[in-house]
């Protein structure tokens, strides 16, 4: 006990130094100089302060550097409110996809049809086919809001439709454009055909009505044709020369005879412009058609029509008409 009491005297500095040689011969547990020390009761109030001092948490400066460094520098606070956009990828064409624009793309050159070569029928022929086996609208007149609005013909099989309009006929007059517009509230069709030549520009249509025989087919009835206003142009546009029956024909004298007649044109236009279009009733025994539409979506439609005749139809506003 007596050698006890004197190392409970030593002072702090001795008892660390005394600690510290004997480090190596000692366990970790044993680095500590409390566990040298047993205390009694007469000897603890003399010794609080030993243990205070031997039980005081050291600060670490080496360990707080490193902590530091693992959660790294500082971050801008508004780096992290910065939301970063990613962009959608670009959505893949489906197969119906790559079939529609390849049936548009073997369009050029052939006048809706008109002037297709045999080769190219077949292998417009070949895709119409492929898309009526994916057709997305088996039953379209079961869905006819689908088929509202005015649709565009890009091709026809049926090579008789404008017989006038052969080549070397009519050269002066082409024609703008052949549609169709369907109103399945009021069950209306209406098939109209847009002329334009030098001095004016008309249009000839049909109205008629339509019955639902099935999911695919309707029965048109005609009721009557309607002669459009001729719309002239305030200023008359020639080409240099019109080729006419396989001869090239110079235009340039009569440009300059209707250079003297511009200011009366335009008089006229407005005059004319202004009457209401000519309609007649059609009451012939030929009135009456039918028509089967073997594709639907919301841009493109395929109809066959009584003889075997084909119609592809692209909606007014589609991307396609671009292409």
């Amino acid at each position: 006990m007596a050698s006890i009491s004197y190392l409970t005297r030593l002072p702090v500095k001795t008892l660390l130094h005394i600690s510290s040689q004997n480090t190596k011969f000692t366990s970790k547990s044993s680095l500590c100089p409390v566990n040298l020390i047993s205390f009694s009761a007469k000897s603890a109030s003399q010794n609080s302060y030993l243990i205070k001092e031997f039980t005081k948490p050291r600060q670490n400066s080496a360990v707080r550097a490193v902590s530091e460094d693992e959660w790294g520098p500082e971050k801008d606070p508004d780096a992290s409110t910065v939301a970063v956009a990613e962009e959608e990828p670009p959505k893949e064409p489906t197969e119906i996809d790559i079939l529609k624009k390849r049936l548009v793309d073997s369009f050029y050159g052939t006048n809706r049809g008109l002037n297709a070569s045999s080769e190219t029928r077949a292998e417009i022929n070949e895709l119409i086919t492929q898309l009526e086996a994916k057709n997305p609208t088996p039953a379209p007149n079961e869905a006819l809001t689908r088929l509202n609005g005015k649709w565009i013909l890009a091709y026809t099989s049926f090579v008789g439709l404008f017989p006038l309009l052969t080549r070397g006929t009519l050269p002066l007059v082409t024609l703008e454009e052949i549609s169709q517009t369907i109103d399945s509230e009021k069950l209306t069709v209406q098939n109209s055909v847009t002329f334009a030549g030098p001095l004016a520009t008309t249009s000839i249509s049909t109205n008629a009505k339509f019955e639902v025989r099935s999911p695919q087919r309707v029965q048109i009835k005609f009721e009557e044709g309607i002669i459009g206003t001729p719309q002239l142009t305030d200023s008359i546009v020639l080409p240099d020369n019109v080729d006419f029956l396989g001869q090239k024909i110079d235009l340039s004298p009569i440009k300059g005879l209707l250079s003297s007649v511009q200011d009366t044109a335009s008089s006229v236009a407005k005059t004319i412009s202004s009457q209401p279009p000519l309609k007649f009733p059609i009451s012939s025994s030929r009135a009456e058609s039918w028509l089967l539409t073997t594709y639907l979506d919301d841009d493109l439609r395929i109809s066959r029509g009584d003889g075997g005749s084909v119609y592809v139809l692209i909606k007014e506003g589609s991307t396609l008409l671009t292409q």
